[in-house]
């Protein structure tokens, strides 16, 4: 690094390049189209609880969580596939898989039906820390 150059904080380089109206413009639509997509997922997963006609309440019983454990697994934007598979067990599902198309072919990933101890592990601690963050960021 020149003695001319200076290090620049990562927040700083971004509300620099957030300046620039084009920039602006792509963060935005790159914002809203994830916005969207989070809205979808939500939407998708907490439809598969409806379609087998359960509650939050029913569903956290079947996996021996709470009901706010459910609503903080149907908002979170990352779910690891274990939970997932956890999840969708627990509404009765039969043979849960992935199916993802790529170079024209569909490809099928099957998701664990075994819940490992480790799995419930992570998932309660995950769990918890998301609760944990709500009660401190709700007034």
């Amino acid at each position: 690094m020149s003695s001319q150059e200076r290090f620049v904080r990562g927040n700083e380089r971004l509300e620099r390049a957030l300046q620039d109206p084009d920039t602006r413009a792509r963060v935005d639509a790159i914002r809203e189209e994830m916005d969207q997509a989070d809205c979808e997922y939500q939407v998708n997963l907490a439809s598969i609880r409806s379609a087998a006609n359960l509650t939050q309440a029913e569903l956290a019983e079947r996996m021996g969580l709470k009901q706010a454990a459910v609503s903080a697994v149907e908002h979170r934007d990352d779910l690891l596939l274990s939970t997932l598979a956890n999840y969708l067990r627990a509404t009765g599902a039969t043979d849960p898989r992935i199916v993802v198309t790529t170079g024209g072919h569909d490809v099928e990933y099957p998701l664990p039906m075994q819940r490992s101890t480790r799995a419930v592990e992570t998932e309660t601690t995950a769990t918890n820390r998301t609760l944990a963050h709500h009660k401190r960021t709700q007034p």
